[in-house]
């Protein structure tokens, strides 16, 4: 690494990443480089990183490049691989746009759940098409201390438990991964959702992320929770013929999801820039070394 290479701090909602535009995919970023600079104390600091990379120049989004320009290859906070983020879907097309790569309107981003439809609006919020969940079968327990609550089994590309408490302070710290049982449910590893109601189609939620730990949001897990809620309330839309819309708060904010009758669920929210500059590559080399 001879020249420095350039970066951006972002946010949807509180859940922030480390943003490292490289088109042609010609940076290193080894898991131990990624959790270096997603440090809060010691990087930059982030949930997550988001490596901007046209799909034709990486080896796992080629198969998509006739439908998407652009690959989000997402990274976990610990430096591990994630299938999708979708606040980080969000940020990423915000920086689409920042950098004049992409118009408002519509878009389309490869992601390792698939190719995502995104919407640009005029007034700054941005709407992620993000597919359909799965509802896998069986049952499942997330505990916390010497509580134990039932959890839906959602995955929306990454996997959910959704667990609906009495009141959030039950979640405890949320700085270990909350026990799942049975583990086998979740091969490698979970993201864990308590729940409290607000109103009337309206949720507030805690959130351990899978190799982040607590963070201030989390998109794929607040459609895991309005499809959770729907299915609890009897609102599952392929069986009432109507969509099904939610408003999920989180800890840095809402976002608005809505299930369709044909499956697909959007997710609306807001999308920040909020800094740019450069990362020194003897830093980096020397953290990864």
């Amino acid at each position: 690494m001879s020249t420095r290479i350039a970066f951006l701090k972002g946010h949807g909602t509180e859940n922030d990443f480390v943003i490292v535009p490289d088109p042609e995919n010609a940076v290193d970023l080894p898991p131990a480089a990624v959790a270096a600079l997603c440090d809060r104390r010691a990087g930059i600091g982030g949930d997550g990183l988001l490596h901007v990379v046209r799909s034709a120049a990486h080896p796992e989004a080629k198969a998509m490049a006739a439908e998407a320009e652009w690959f989000m290859d997402y990274r976990n906070g610990d430096g591990s691989i994630a299938e999708m983020c979708g606040n980080g879907v969000r940020v990423f097309a915000r920086y689409l746009r920042h950098a004049g790569l992409v118009a408002e309107g519509d878009l389309a981003i490869a992601t390792r759940a698939g190719v995502k439809g995104v919407h640009l609006a005029k007034d700054g919020d941005i709407t992620v098409a993000m597919g359909s969940a799965r509802l896998p079968e069986g049952d499942v327990t997330v505990s916390v201390g010497e509580r134990s609550w039932p959890a839906r089994n959602v995955n929306m590309g990454n996997p959910h438990a959704v667990a609906f408490v009495d009141d959030l302070a039950h979640a405890g710290d949320l700085h270990a991964p909350p026990p799942v049982n049975p583990a086998s449910a979740y091969p490698d590893g979970v993201n864990v959702e308590f729940v409290v109601d607000r109103g009337p189609r309206h949720v507030a939620l805690r959130v351990h992320e899978r190799g982040s730990g607590e963070t201030r949001s989390c998109g794929t897990g607040a459609c895991a929770v309005a499809v959770a809620a729907a299915r609890r309330d009897g609102a599952d839309p392929s069986v009432t013929g109507s969509p099904a819309t939610y408003t999920v708060d989180v800890p840095g904010g809402r976002l608005v999801i809505t299930e369709r009758p044909d499956g697909e669920i959007e997710m609306t929210g807001p999308a920040v820039i909020v800094a740019e500059g450069e990362i020194d590559p003897e830093w980096l080399e020397n953290v990864v070394g």
